[in-house]
């Protein structure tokens, strides 16, 4: 794969809202031009007898079995709450901006 060119680090990092000086293009693009060389190497290899994993390791999931069982009442659920009113959790006031 051919090096990425100066105009293409810019743009990548305008798309990551990354302001970046002149001195760390070039450290970076630097960086990731060897880091693209070195995952190029992959497609030089003879890859058809290797069978597609989604993940190296066998996933194993860790969690019991879901059973259905009794919920917390409204008042243990409120017990350690700071604050509630009536059955609900009573939270500051605030907006999202």
């Amino acid at each position: 794969m051919a090096e990425l060119t100066r105009e293409q680090l810019l743009h990548v990092a305008h798309l990551a809202r990354l302001e970046l000086r002149d001195e760390e293009l070039e450290r970076l693009g630097a960086q990731l031009n060897d880091i693209i060389a070195a995952v190029s190497k992959v497609a030089e290899l003879d890859l058809s007898d290797v069978p597609p994993t989604s993940h190296p390791l066998d996933v194993v999931n860790v969690w019991a079995e879901d059973e259905p069982h009794e919920s917390l009442s409204v008042e243990q659920a409120l017990a350690n709450a700071p604050e509630h009113e009536g059955s609900f959790f009573r939270v500051p006031p605030g907006g999202s901006e």
